[in-house]
């Protein structure tokens, strides 16, 4: 396999003494007396805050060379360095047979509680930072006009060089060259310092950052234009994430991410530094793509650490009844970021698959869920008289206040829901009502819980401070309860019927 070409490694203009040599001390200690010569020689002609403004002047001018370098390398490189490569087949989604909802029998019920084997646990690894430039980018003074554009209903405002309408002059390496540099000049600093400012003011993860970026680029450029692909591209590389471009037989631009999870359903490119995934799809079976690694990239990440702050748009509100009851709960969610969670691919932590349910599961409910769900059911769950109580009541709740319909059925293919989907949505199944009642228990009742994976169910296992009857995991010291929000009346500690614990698999969550 031939070797990842990368921008070359750019020297900082620093010096090192050989420390084996016998006068490596006195070189020291000369370098030492000239440093304080000539501290002493600044500081008598100025004060020590000229020293430090003359320090952080030079500093930053040094960043800015650095950013400077690597983006002239990087274009260089793009005149040359294309070369075909196949199309790898989209892993397809997973899939799984998931069972009917089973009502409860009480008069089969088994007293005995049965501990559920649990060698096979999916660690959840701790987030990770976002990525960042690979060195500060100061603002422009230049004059520069506003560009306004709109991302799951919220706008957005960047500003650009004003008289300046970024275009190709063709569609060759040559004419994608020449744009990078463009791109690269300071006077679109602006334009990367306030896509960054609106990833910060909208704490969007990663995947919304790059969608907010595609419709920024598309909104100035024009959908579907070159131009769009190489800013959206240009910008999700100087905010610090692996990208790379292709282009197809048309010499249409491509853009492809690296991420940290595996992703389904996309098509994706091996390149040296493993799977890179198309966010546009081709027809052809392959791209000319140009495997340069920029300077300190990262992969993106599909956590969802935070609530993303779109702009609300309410829904009307949904009341969900649980069975025997006149009481409805009254819920309303944000049209914005379920259309958000529309385009969210599915993915996987490392190569387990059971552990997707973790990054839906550990995604925060939004405030405006939270402000309208979260008093009713403190409300009725206040009057429990311990923590069991109030767990059985959400539970019961959870079975019965939605109708269960299969995914294959309903979207044609499996699918997670988010928290927030499925009280959106009309349907849910086993895994939905999991995640859901998962998040209930972590923010309402401070408990711990874990999912449990059967061969074609999921179901929750919570951690009381008091040991409670019934079927169990026995976790870190911890005694998790299983509570199946799709066994139908069930108590807390009931299985359903014909779940093979052998075979289970336990997924951890984030603690509240």
């Amino acid at each position: 396999m031939r070797n990842r070409r990368t921008c070359p490694r750019i020297s900082d203009g620093s010096h090192r003494f050989d420390s084996k040599g016998d006068n490596s001390f006195v070189r020291r200690l000369v370098v030492a007396l000239i440093l304080i010569n000539a501290t002493y020689v600044v500081c008598a002609q100025g004060t020590f805050q000229d020293v430090y403004n003359n320090f952080k002047q030079q500093a930053q001018t040094d960043y800015e060379d650095f950013r400077q370098k690597a983006n002239k390398e990087y274009a260089d490189w793009m005149r040359q360095a294309w070369e075909w490569h196949q199309k790898i087949a989209p892993m397809p989604r997973p899939k799984d047979e998931m069972l009917p909802p089973v009502i409860y029998n009480k008069e089969k019920e088994q007293t005995a509680p049965k501990p559920i084997p649990h060698d096979d646990v999916e660690p959840i690894p701790e987030p990770k930072p976002q990525p960042k430039p690979i060195a500060p980018i100061r603002e422009n003074d230049g004059d520069y006009r506003i560009a306004s554009f709109t991302f799951f209903g919220t706008e957005g405002h960047v500003r650009l060089p004003k008289g300046d309408a970024f275009k190709l002059k063709g569609k060759n390496e040559e004419a994608y060259a020449v744009a990078w540099e463009v791109l690269s000049s300071e006077r679109y600093n602006n334009l990367i310092r306030d896509c960054l400012a609106l990833r910060m003011e909208h704490q969007l993860c990663d995947w919304a950052y790059l969608m907010m970026l595609g419709a920024m680029s598309e909104s100035i450029c024009g959908k579907g234009t070159n131009e769009a692909v190489l800013m959206q591209a240009f910008v999700f590389c100087q905010s610090g994430y692996k990208i790379r471009l292709g282009f197809t037989k048309e010499k249409d631009l491509r853009l492809l991410v690296k991420s940290e999870h595996t992703i389904f359903d996309l098509d994706g490119f091996k390149m040296d530094d493993g799977i890179f995934y198309l966010l546009q799809s081709t027809d052809y079976d392959g791209l000319n793509i140009c495997d340069i690694s920029y300077p300190e990239e990262k992969p993106l990440s599909l956590w969802i650490a935070q609530e993303q702050k779109f702009a609300e748009s309410k829904t009307k509100e949904r009341q969900l009844i649980p069975l025997d009851s006149l009481i409805g709960i009254k819920t309303q969610v944000n049209e914005n970021l379920v259309s958000f969670y529309n385009t969210y691919p599915t993915s996987m932590v490392g190569e387990d698959i059971v552990s997707r349910w973790a990054i839906y599961a550990n995604t925060p409910l939004s405030t405006c869920v939270k402000d309208k769900l979260y008093p009713q059911l403190r409300a009725i769950i206040q009057k429990a008289e311990n923590k069991f109580v109030a767990a059985s009541w959400l539970l019961y709740w959870v079975q019965t206040a939605f109708v269960y319909e299969y995914d294959d059925k309903v979207w044609g293919h499996d699918r997670a829901f988010f928290a927030e989907e499925t009280l959106f949505y009309p349907f849910c199944d086993c895994e939905d009502r999991s995640i859901l009642y998962s998040s209930l228990v972590r923010d309402l009742l401070g408990l711990d819980v874990i999912l449990v994976f059967y061969p074609g169910h999921l179901a929750t296992a919570v951690a009381f401070s008091e040991i409670v009857d019934g079927d169990y995991v026995e976790l870190y010291g911890k005694h998790y309860t299983i509570c199946d929000p799709t066994y139908i009346g069930a108590p807390i500690g009931a299985t359903m019927p014909d779940m093979d614990n052998k075979a289970a698999k336990v997924v951890l969550l984030d603690r509240k």
